[in-house]
């Protein structure tokens, strides 16, 4: 009997970039709007994933809450991968998420696409496919190790109006008069 693999699971939420070594290392996040990059070197076996609010900009006009932009996290986690033995000539990504979740806002998830296959050009990294857009959320598996990604779409809520509040009873405590 041939035992299972034991994985080394890493989640990921909003404004977070992680990575790691390993055949056993798996990252996932769940996305709506957000965009994440998974990044990897094949060669020194490194690779991981980042999870952004929103573009941001190169200008440094970013609120107080940087960790939550793309540019950020885009540099964090090169910079992370660098560190484990990573060359930026070799790196190649894909890229999940920018869906647009909600109707009549603005679509947020096509600005996060943009800034991240934009940012991916400028830095000379390799665009090696993914899934971005549409309507739904997606969960996001990612093995940096040999570069394979598995998506499972979120469906949209069957949108059911939210139920009719509790009514708590109260008991007296004594008397008060209010005018």
């Amino acid at each position: 009997m041939v035992e299972p693999v034991a994985r080394r699971r890493l989640n990921l939420i909003q404004g977070e970039a992680k990575w790691g070594v390993g055949e056993d290392l798996v990252l996932t996040t769940l996305l709506g709007s957000c965009v994440a990059a998974c990044i990897r070197d094949p060669v020194a076996g490194v690779g991981g994933m980042n999870h952004f609010l929103l573009p941001g900009s190169a200008d440094g006009s970013q609120s107080s809450r940087s960790e939550s932009y793309g540019l950020y996290l885009m540099e964090l986690l090169i910079n992370g991968l660098l560190k484990k033995g990573a060359r930026k000539e070799r790196m190649e990504a894909k890229l999940f998420g920018g869906a647009r979740t909600i109707e009549g806002l603005t679509d947020i998830g096509a600005k996060n696409v943009k800034f991240a296959r934009t940012f991916l050009t400028d830095e000379r990294i390799s665009y090696t496919g993914g899934d971005v857009g549409g309507e739904k959320g997606r969960r996001i598996e990612y093995w940096p190790h040999s570069g394979r990604a598995r998506q499972i779409f979120i469906e949209k809520s069957a949108g059911l109006p939210p139920p009719p509040p509790m009514r708590v009873r109260q008991e007296s405590i004594g008397d008060l008069e209010l005018f």
